[in-house]
């Protein structure tokens, strides 16, 4: 993920189209309710302007310049590309650069809040070293066998193996996936969608050596069997990915390994295919069931 600012009373200048804004109607406002503090914090209720094409983080951003210079959150990109603002926006984690307020509050409510499942630094700030240590355990990093004096590998895209790595090699590790899953919830030691979906694309990577390791660890406890298949992180994935069927794979992949009859091919060889969900909503606007925090 690309380093994210951290929004604070003098962290950044002021963006002036966002100021720049026309208002819809001047007696129109918003009735917002942003987390405040850590763990133990409370939510305080802000009266927001409403804007033509408005976004949440427009109106997270508009509170932190005109009511609380101290609130923080992150953001970097601002176009969908980086993950870095995805917050809980009336119960759904979402990207809050890419969800317009007139598609999530028609009412004239937000409820936002950090992504449940991580620990709060402060405000709409979360921890991610849970969430990449869980990355790392399921042996997300990618080990090779050549060095830069080798040619480059060449891989076929139209092969099997680089169409099952297709299915979940956009992720960007946003977060949302972990914020939407209830087993992360329940168990601590359970990896979660992400970083069993990343598992995924190397499992399949005919360069990755270090394939029969990756195997051993998401089919230790709190691996890939952990998963009750309720399919929240690919309902509320923002870019359509599917890791419940990533997860899937890995399931069948261990097991056929435990049965002594290998797992030296891709999870094509051994009929598993792993797609994208159903045709997804505008970046970063998927929706999905009202998780409770």
């Amino acid at each position: 993920m690309p380093a994210a600012r951290l929004a604070g009373a003098s962290s950044w200048r002021m963006i002036p189209w966002v100021m720049s804004m026309k208002a819809i109607s001047n007696d129109t406002d918003l009735d917002v309710q942003i987390w405040r503090g850590r763990a133990q914090g409370r939510f305080e209720r802000y009266r927001v302007p409403r804007r033509a094409n408005q976004t949440v983080l427009d109106v997270v951003t508009w509170v932190q310049r005109h009511r609380e210079p101290a609130l923080a959150y992150r953001f970097a990109c601002r176009v969908g590309v980086c993950g870095s603002c995805a917050m809980t926006v009336n119960g759904k984690p979402r990207w809050t650069c890419r969800t317009h307020v007139a598609r999530v509050a028609s009412d004239g409510r937000l409820r936002v809040a950090p992504l449940r499942n991580l620990p709060v630094i402060k405000d709409l700030a979360t921890d991610m070293t849970p969430f990449f240590e869980k990355w790392q355990r399921a042996g997300g990093r990618f080990a090779g066998d050549q060095t830069r004096a080798d040619p480059l590998a060449r891989v076929e895209p139209d092969s099997p193996a680089r169409q099952q790595v297709d299915a979940g090699i956009e992720c960007i590790n946003c977060g949302v996936c972990t914020a939407a899953c209830d087993v992360v919830a329940w168990r601590d030691d359970y990896l979660g969608p992400a970083a069993l979906n990343r598992a995924w694309t190397l499992v399949n990577d005919v360069r990755h050596v270090e394939r029969s390791d990756l195997i051993r660890k998401v089919a230790a406890n709190g691996g890939c069997h952990s998963c009750h298949t309720q399919g929240g992180c690919a309902e509320h994935c923002p870019v359509g990915l599917n890791p419940t069927a990533a997860i899937s794979g890995l399931k069948r992949m261990t097991l056929l390994s435990l049965l002594g009859l290998g797992h030296e091919t891709t999870g094509e060889e051994h009929g598993v295919v792993a797609t994208r969900s159903e045709t997804p909503l505008p970046r970063g606007e998927r929706e999905g069931p009202t998780i409770t925090k």
